[in-house]
């Protein structure tokens, strides 16, 4: 029975975990480019009481509850959303943003949120003012900007002149995605588990096009997270019954002598 209450113990753990993974889908239900988490679990220990044999086709294993054993990301692509800023951009495949990392040149961002703005020198930038990698500012008087699928930039200069810039956005892909590690402020960094940022023109090798005046919507789906949210809840209770149930038990064996 004591062996009950500690694995009941276990799941509760596991199952608090769960939820605040849930809970963090939900939250980021509207942010642009988040990629939803799933919390994965393993079973513990199993303590042996009898092998099983050629003439003992079964055995006796008892086992000591779950642990979390990883949250992986799911790197599915959410829904594009049309917008009217010429520099909402989306991406259709699997690439990334590359963003510079003010702090460390050497350790650069990357991001599916692609609502960029213009800054006062002419900078592609996200939210916080962090630039777009490998492109160069925009003149002064610059309008009419034009980001093709092929991530090829043109504009229209202060004389009315179409401009074509000759640069690409470039896009990156990893490996491993789901290995990249999160900073917050939907920012990324790669990591020994994702490899190496492979970068390149949009539309070659995978990394997807971009789609201009769009923006990539957050592939959490509520219904599928609400599912989740009942099951954790109800495991969670069930734990909690086999605690209450093992407490019961334990109180009538200390009984018995009365």
């Amino acid at each position: 029975m004591m062996r009950a209450l500690y694995s009941a113990a276990t799941g509760m753990i596991a199952q608090q975990l769960n939820m605040d993974t849930i809970a963090n889908n939900l939250a980021n239900v509207n942010t642009y480019g988040y990629k939803k988490n799933r919390a994965e679990f393993q079973d513990l220990l199993y303590s042996t009481m009898r092998n099983a044999t050629a003439q003992v086709p079964t055995g006796m294993q008892v086992g000591s509850g779950t642990r979390p054993s990883s949250i992986t990301t799911i790197t599915t692509t959410g829904n594009m959303i049309q917008t009217e800023s010429p520099t909402d951009l989306a991406i259709t495949g699997e690439g990334y943003f590359r963003i510079t990392n003010p702090n460390d040149d050497n350790v650069p961002f990357y991001t599916r949120d692609g609502s960029f703005k213009i800054d006062s020198q002419g900078y592609m930038v996200n939210a916080d003012g962090y630039r777009l990698a490998d492109i160069d500012p925009f003149p002064e008087g610059a309008t009419k900007i034009d980001i093709n699928s092929d991530g090829a930039i043109s504009y229209q200069d202060i004389n009315g002149d179409r401009v074509n810039t000759g640069q690409k956005i470039q896009l990156y892909t990893f490996t491993n995605p789901a290995g990249l590690t999160r900073q917050g402020r939907n920012l990324l960094t790669q990591s020994a588990a994702s490899g190496d940022a492979t970068g390149g023109d949009p539309n070659v090798d995978g990394r997807g096009g971009i789609a201009q005046r769009y923006l990539e919507s957050s592939n959490v789906q509520v219904v599928d997270e609400m599912v989740n949210m009942i099951t954790a809840q109800r495991a969670y209770e069930v734990s909690t019954k086999a605690i209450q149930s093992s407490d019961e038990m334990l109180g009538q064996a200390n009984n018995l002598k009365r």
